[in-house]
């Protein structure tokens, strides 16, 4: 793979996560069609709404983006700096703000440094 594809990845992937977010809160959670027909007759998705919607209303998202985050923090790693990106994107979808700012902030600034560290001469300069 090349060195700009495999630099470029990673934020790739976060701006996937960031529109696939985007597509569960406004696609999924927020329409009053989608509430009103998961209210009288089940459908076979309405778990999985009502899952999400726990999700936020717990802070579960917020918290899963601050130990993610921490994690990025102790572990110089590309994965775990995009994991925390992509949950604090998120969490920041999902009314989770606090957590999802502070996870998408540390996660970029953790992948830049990695990918920096990793480019030989850049990181001397």
């Amino acid at each position: 793979m090349k060195p700009s594809l495999r630099a470029a990845l990673p934020w790739a992937v976060i701006v996937i996560a960031a529109a696939a977010a985007a597509l569960l809160r406004y696609g999924l959670i927020e329409p009053q069609e989608m509430q009103h027909a998961c209210e009288g007759n089940a459908l076979w998705w309405c778990g999985a709404r009502d899952l999400v919607v726990q999700g936020f209303l717990s802070y579960g998202y917020g918290y899963a983006a601050i130990v993610v985050a921490l994690l990025a923090l102790v572990w110089r790693s590309v994965g775990i700096a995009t994991l925390a990106a992509c949950i604090g994107v998120l969490a920041l979808q999902l009314y989770c703000y606090e957590g999802g700012a502070l996870a998408l902030l540390v996660g970029m600034l953790r992948l830049v440094r990695v990918q920096t560290d990793r480019q030989p001469g850049l990181a001397s300069a």
